[in-house]
């Protein structure tokens, strides 16, 4: 019936295309009867759906080697293509006509219109789809074999990128989430985390999928043995830091065992990859770096779909900018040249080809599945966030933690869906906005070197930018001199979020604090004593403002510094001492605790890779289920202890043990019901929305601490 009612629609759009559009005509120039017009059309309407589910998967197949950003233009011209041919199928069509670039938009329009059809009727008729969902499990666990009902549980691992704590405890109590919401009323726990001192996606995916980020300083960091920078979003970078960090735990990652990873910068040791920057360097034939654009787009309909959301929120970004523009807001950055459409890709293009792989990894059985979803991030370097550019996002992004979590409750084994982030985000005006200078500006003028007059923005470091090069067969190598800095001996200056490096490429090994003074005398002093620099690490040394120093060595010095960036923060800073590849001067911006605002070195005012704020505090939300994890957890490679020791409950062990782990029942059970000191247990409020008057505000239930009746 469905398939009948579907014909019925696309019959009905085909023929008022044929009395909208000048160039497509169903019908002779003599005139033909209304019947005779209504067949034609119940003919190409069915030809045209026949030919796309049977040739389409085919073309799609025969394109592999188109880039995928290119493959999603091709749709409407190969769909165009099919309508022609459908239409030639027509038996008498003398009386069809179609200019090629008409067959296009009357293809587009037929996909489009075709898939909200069945997609409704879907919907409205339950049963039916919990048919079909059978249907696909069914027929896809017979062809690769995958579990049967008996199998035990799987889990999935969503990563919401760039989600704190604090955010997601307002989204959840003005009620952007209810998904969420719903499972913090009693199926999940949830508990924050505290990253290291590099809170960013490239050191805490790398520590919670391999295991291990030691010698990561940064988002980026000069590495003076071979003169080049490595960069976490660059492909050949993270394929680097994947292998060191499997050399130093010994094995390939948290999903070795019939693991998937979707859009993520590293592999993790899964079998099954797709959107993996790691891989992205490789140009041998059996990469599938890209394999879940071609599976995403072998369905013409997903095609027309995300076309038209990209189309939209490209307009939707102009429209909030222009609007910002308009306010005058602050703080504020540029959103011109290509952000729109980098913005489109990481909202709409990514969001929708991870949720369509992450499903059908469920149907396949898969064992473990994690995945990055990236939107939140990227909106929130450019709008902040905090507002309700970040807002919808987040309402969207729940929406699709609520599709996956449906099609949990069909896939041919259970699953436990375990949601958690990276980083968070603080917000506050960029370094350069604030002081008129940059980093390097500064920098060069404490060495006595010329500094331009005119500053130039430093390039923001958002993983969304690499995913659309890679996407587009370009590498992110090509970016410019970055990852080459020129030979000489002027410092090599990089930023990191809120976070600076200063290296000395003329000088071998880490640079003391005395050849320092003695080379640069004024140097140190110049950016401790900066009112947008909280403090510098130099050579096992903290130097705060005023001539305040503090040596990491000695107990409670560094604590005392370094109070204000909150508890554990001498920690982080002591343990990044003694990285190899620390750089020569670590600077973090300044950082005020009663607005939590910081200043990035790029241009973001939302931000995060250092310390100071909502940006070292993602969180973890776990099924009751699963064992409760240790009463702190600090550090990614402590979450990827958690989720190693999950995996062993459900599945037996996934990856090989290198030393002794505790079993699941000697993890505490004790949980902390309360938010660390350094995040407020409740963003402060801002002005109440006229249209949320009346509405009820709940609160994020800590480690499945159930709130009030009254408060749901």
């Amino acid at each position: 019936m469905r398939v009948v009612l579907v014909w019925a629609v696309s019959t009905l759009t085909m023929l008022a295309l044929a009395a909208i559009l000048p160039d497509f005509r169903l019908e002779s120039a003599d005139g033909e009867s209304v019947t005779r017009v209504g067949l034609t059309a119940a003919w190409g309407a069915g030809a045209f759906g026949l030919l796309s589910a049977l040739v389409w998967p085919v073309v799609v197949r025969a394109l592999l080697l188109v880039p995928a950003l290119v493959l999603g233009l091709l749709v409407f011209f190969l769909n165009g293509s099919l309508l022609l041919m459908a239409l030639w199928l027509i038996p008498d069509s003398r009386g069809v006509t179609a200019a090629p670039e008409t067959a296009v938009v009357v293809a587009a329009v037929m996909s489009a219109v075709a898939s909200a059809t069945s997609t409704a009727l879907a919907v409205r008729d339950d049963e039916a789809y919990r048919r079909r969902l059978h249907r696909l499990a069914d027929r896809r666990r017979r062809r690769q074999g995958g579990p049967g009902d008996e199998a035990g549980p799987g889990l999935v691992f969503l990563q919401l990128d760039g989600v704190g704590y604090a955010t997601l405890h307002r989204a959840v109590a003005e009620g952007l989430m209810p998904t969420v919401a719903r499972w913090t009323d009693g199926s999940h726990r949830v508990a924050p985390w505290r990253t290291d001192w590099s809170s960013q996606t490239g050191a805490s995916q790398l520590g919670i999928l391999h295991g291990s980020n030691f010698d990561v300083p940064a988002f980026r960091w000069y590495e003076k043995e071979t003169g080049e920078v490595m960069v976490c979003n660059r492909p050949t970078s993270a394929a680097e830091l994947q292998r060191r960090a499997a050399a130093r735990t010994g094995h390939e990652g948290l999903l070795v065992r019939d693991g998937a990873s979707r859009g993520n910068l590293f592999g993790g040791g899964a079998d099954q990859l797709a959107l993996v920057l790691s891989v992205a360097a490789r140009r041998a034939p059996g990469t599938r770096s890209r394999a879940g654009y071609f599976a995403y787009f072998s369905d013409p309909a997903n095609a027309v779909r995300t076309a038209l959301s990209f189309v939209a929120e490209v307009g939707r970004e102009i429209g909030q900018s222009l609007g910002a523009r308009a306010r005058q807001e602050r703080p504020r950055v540029s959103r011109s040249g290509l952000y729109p459409v980098i913005r489109a890709f990481a909202t709409v293009v990514e969001r929708d080809v991870v949720v369509s792989a992450v499903i059908g990894d469920m149907f396949a059985g898969r064992a473990a599945v994690y995945a990055d979803l990236v939107a939140y991030d990227e909106v929130a370097h450019h709008s902040g966030p905090h507002g309700r550019d970040t807002d919808r996002v987040l309402a969207r992004l729940d929406r699709s933690l609520a599709l996956i979590a449906r099609v949990a409750e069909h896939a041919p084994r259970p699953y436990r869906i375990v949601l958690l982030s990276d980083h968070g985000q603080s917000p506050g005006e960029t370094f350069l906005g604030r002081y008129g200078l940059t980093l390097k500006d500064l920098v060069r003028a404490g060495c006595g070197l010329p500094v331009p007059r005119r500053a130039r923005r430093t390039r923001s470091g958002a993983e969304a930018r690499a995913a659309v090069l890679a996407a587009l067969h370009r590498p992110v190598e090509e970016e410019g001199d970055e990852a080459h800095p020129p030979p000489g001996d002027d410092p090599v200056v990089l930023a990191s979020g809120n976070l600076g490096l200063i290296s000395f490429p003329d000088r071998e090994g880490r640079a003391s604090r005395e050849w320092i003074e003695r080379t640069h005398p004024a140097l140190l002093a110049t950016l401790a004593d900066h009112p947008g620099v909280g403090f510098l690490l130099v050579d096992g040394e903290v130097l705060g403002p005023g001539g305040a120093v503090a040596r990491l060595d000695v107990p409670g010095e560094a604590e005392e510094l370094l109070a204000d960036f909150g508890p554990g923060a001498a920690d982080a800073v002591r343990r990044t001492n003694g990285f190899p590849h620390v750089a020569d001067i670590m600077v973090n911006s300044a950082y005020d605790p009663r607005t939590g605002a910081v200043h990035a070195f790029e241009e973001q005012i939302g931000s995060h890779g250092g310390l100071g704020g909502e940006q070292g505090h993602p969180f973890l939300m776990w099924p009751t289920e699963l064992s409760r994890p240790g009463a702190d957890l600090v550090g990614a490679e402590a979450v990827h202890e958690v989720l190693r020791g999950w995996l062993r409950e459900t599945d037996g062990p996934q990856i090989p043990v290198s030393g002794p782990v505790p079993a699941p029942d000697a993890i505490p059970a004790s949980f902390p019901t309360a938010v660390p000191t350094a995040v407020p247990a409740a963003v402060p409020d801002r002005p109440e929305d006229p249209r949320r008057e009346g509405e009820s505000r709940g609160t994020l239930p800590s480690a499945g601490v159930s709130a009030p009746d009254e408060t749901r």
